[in-house]
């Protein structure tokens, strides 16, 4: 019977061995694992196509094994003497000058994915040589803004739909996506930190500019397995150095020598390599005396992006109803926030159609000569509403009315924006941080 329990006991402890292992060997190995079934996620949703990003976003939104989290959050302060002086109001330009502290997070496939989230002084990026945002524009970036009210409280424009944007074009350089949840947490806590750099005024507005780079220092066109997320702060004032856009109305350079976006591209995504490629033309724009460049696309000239802008035309129809139109979301242009809640507000007016489809620059011409052309203005979170006055069209002038009106369209909606931005009004749209 000794030998016999001898023998049991020894293939128990044998049988309490193998599991052990097995279980040290899935601990060791889990994040494999989890990499896995997140990568086959992605190819899936990557699959659905365009049209179905916002509901993938629903998806992957709330994927909390794989996202970092604001109840891990640390903060280190500037000390006094690094605390920098704030600019006057009347000076600020647009991405100049930055608050004291920022936000970063980084990701290591090597170490499980995210790591906890830090708000730091103010400090910069230090990066390897070989890095993948530096040589393959792995890299994203988003752009939304803080406004101090009329009653003194700090609000975010709708900052939901500047996260979900910023998951769908991290999926499209393949960097990581997180709980757009708990960056937006982070993302008030430290406006929180640096609130008294949101200008009191309603001539300006703190930008919040958060971006993801690929931070592997290895060369060679593949993932990045290391990334680095932070977020900046700056004061701003408008957008263009003087007031054309906002009195005069902004002149546009359209030539169908430049394309900016095509079909199967990332035109609307919000990454680098959108816009560098652009600076030549606005060069060129500037040296004939415009102010932006007018995107157009394909053989029959169609309107896409203005500048880096949304683009809007209003105009009357031959059996004089008025129309709002504006470029769909077909892959060449960005799904604007700003845009987004501009189509909303005209359609709860329900005041004249809104209209989401290709309008081409023959169009727009016929428009002008019958004189049914009554505006076009520019949308966007870094400039609002920018009205035009004018498009420069192989060798053709079009001049619009844009501001020319008593009560224009863009000056209505500009200040019902506004009038939310700042809690003249209280609205959904305006997320107040306490």
């Amino acid at each position: 019977m000794n030998a016999v329990s001898q023998l049991r006991k020894k293939m128990a402890n044998i049988k309490q061995y193998n599991v052990h292992c097995a279980s040290r060997w899935v601990l060791k190995h889990q994040h494999k694992f989890k990499q896995s079934v997140r990568a086959c996620s992605l190819r899936v949703k990557q699959k659905l196509g365009y049209e179905q990003d916002e509901k993938a976003n629903e998806q992957y939104e709330y994927d909390s094994e794989y996202t970092f989290r604001y109840a891990d959050l640390t903060t280190k302060l500037c000390d006094p003497t690094q605390l920098r002086s704030k600019p006057d109001v009347s000076e600020l330009k647009f991405g100049q000058i930055f608050t004291d502290h920022m936000l970063k997070v980084f990701y290591h496939k090597q170490l499980r994915g995210w790591q906890k989230p830090n708000i730091i002084p103010f400090e910069n990026i230090s990066l390897h040589p070989a890095a993948k945002a530096l040589h393959y524009s792995i890299e994203l970036f988003e752009g939304m803004k803080a406004y101090r009210g009329v009653d003194g409280r700090i609000r975010l424009f709708r900052p939901d739909l500047n996260m979900q944007r910023m998951n769908v074009s991290s999926m499209s350089v393949g960097l990581p996506t997180f709980d757009t949840h708990e960056l937006t947490k982070c993302i008030r806590r430290l406006i929180q930190i640096d609130q008294e750099w949101v200008p009191h005024s309603e001539s300006s507005s703190l930008y919040i500019r958060p971006c993801i780079i690929g931070i592997d220092g290895t060369l060679g066109v593949v993932q990045s397995d290391s990334a680095l997320l932070y977020t900046i702060l700056c004061p701003v004032g408008g957008y263009f150095s003087n007031s054309s856009s906002s009195n005069e109305g902004v002149s546009l350079l359209a030539d169908p020598a430049y394309i900016r976006a095509w079909p199967g591209g990332l035109g609307d995504r919000k990454t680098g390599s959108n816009y560098g490629p652009t600076i030549r033309v606005q060069k060129t724009a500037l040296m004939k005396g415009l102010h932006q460049v007018l995107w157009l696309y394909g053989p029959d000239n169609q309107i896409t992006e203005m500048g880096t802008m949304n683009c809007f035309v209003f105009y009357v129809e031959d059996n004089g109803q008025k129309v709002l139109v504006t470029p769909p979301l077909n892959g060449l242009i960005l799904p604007g926030v700003t845009r987004q809640s501009v189509i909303q507000l005209c359609e709860e007016w329900n005041e004249f159609r809104v209209d989401q489809r290709t309008i081409t620059m023959d169009e727009v011409i016929k428009l002008s000569r019958n004189g049914r052309l009554l505006e076009m203005f520019g949308s966007g979170t870094a400039a609002s509403i920018s009205p035009v006055s004018l498009i420069d069209f192989v060798g053709q002038t079009i001049r619009i009315p844009t501001v020319e009106h008593s009560q224009p369209l863009y000056k209505r909606i500009r200040d019902r924006l506004a009038a939310i931005q700042y809690g003249h009004v209280e609205h959904p749209w305006a997320v107040p941080i306490e």
